[in-house]
């Protein structure tokens, strides 16, 4: 079953980007303030880091939750100190930042089918789980449950979480691989669009009958998660010991940035997050970087993560995860 979690309310997103922007007292020869911006994906937890950061450490940064493709605009554009996506840069994307660019693994989660609609209990199959998103199965009486019209809910904008759900249909079916195929932002058959991960949430917990994917911490209030099949063939619901179980079959190589779309065991939609740091550049803002992101990479921010639905990184990708951050440079 999903484990519950203590959650952060949707409603408190905003009001931790500001406690995390100003949060901590003035003192002498303070550490300038970070810009990021990126992943909805990560957001509840990487706000909880960076509000810890700046009661406890000075280090103030101001974390804009706009999505994975709106994030690496702005990281491409210069106009933040980092970025965050569900989705790594290619090497002809990474080849365009002048800076260079350093994509380092934060954390790792599973991404939820969600669903709204008290009494159901949802157990769905590789093929049922994209006719559902293909607009073939319309009702939830086809999958066992009450007469309940289906409302198919999608990210409009650049996601990261888009990609990784619709790497998924595409390793599921042939026929989602030839049609709607993969991608930040796809043509979908059916269904309507909602802004990030909250904006999707709200939507599903606004319409009687709506399914959608976010990440699990954003599965809250009527919203349930339903069971999908690995390719294995067995079930699993998303909690963090079925995630990491697919997790570890994830060979990130030596740009850590690998995925598997239908692992064999645990629950199947899974992602690493990265967060993307400029190679050179940074300047004055060097420290407070280094010092952020050795925060979010110590052994007890990564211990926090799985209270609010997140996977901790392996020790193995924490180690050369550190190696990273420790090569980025004025």
């Amino acid at each position: 079953m999903l484990r519950a979690h203590t959650l952060v309310p949707l409603s408190l997103v905003g009001l931790l980007a500001l406690s995390a922007c100003g949060g901590s007292k003035p003192t002498t020869g303070a550490l300038p303030s970070l810009q990021g911006a990126g992943a909805t994906f990560p957001a509840p937890l990487y706000l909880r880091w960076f509000q810890d950061l700046a009661s406890s450490e000075g280090v103030r940064v101001n974390y804009q939750s706009v999505g994975s493709g709106a994030g690496i605009r702005q990281f491409t554009a210069g106009t933040v100190d980092f970025a965050a996506s569900d989705k790594p840069l290619d090497a002809e994307e990474a080849a365009s930042i002048s800076r260079g660019v350093v994509q380092i693994p934060m954390t790792a989660g599973a991404i939820a089918v969600a669903y709204n609609l008290p009494g159901c209990s949802l157990k769905l199959s590789q093929q049922q789980l994209v006719s559902i998103f293909e607009g073939k199965t319309k009702n939830y009486k086809e999958l066992g449950c009450a007469d309940q019209a289906i409302k198919v809910v999608f990210r409009s904008d650049g996601s990261g979480t888009t990609y990784n759900f619709t790497k998924s249909l595409e390793a599921f079916s042939p026929a989602w691989a030839a049609g709607p195929g993969s991608g930040k932002s796809v043509k979908w058959p059916t269904g309507i669009g909602a802004k990030g991960n909250e904006g999707m949430a709200a939507s599903l917990q606004q319409v009687k009958g709506a399914i959608g994917y976010v990440e699990t911490s954003y599965v809250q209030g009527v919203l349930q998660a339903a069971a999908l099949q690995n390719a294995g063939g067995t079930f699993a619901k998303p909690s963090t010991e079925e995630a990491a179980t697919a997790l570890a079959s994830v060979d990130l190589g030596p740009n850590l940035t690998g995925s598997n779309p239908n692992p064999q065991a645990g629950y199947p939609i899974v992602t690493f997050t990265w967060v993307l740091l400029y190679k050179s550049g940074n300047g004055e803002k060097l420290s407070a970087l280094q010092k952020a992101f050795t925060y979010a990479l110590s052994d007890a921010a990564q211990a926090s993560a799985p209270s609010l639905g997140y996977v901790s990184l392996p020790p193995s990708v924490l180690e050369k995860a550190r190696t990273a951050l420790a090569s980025i440079g004025k």
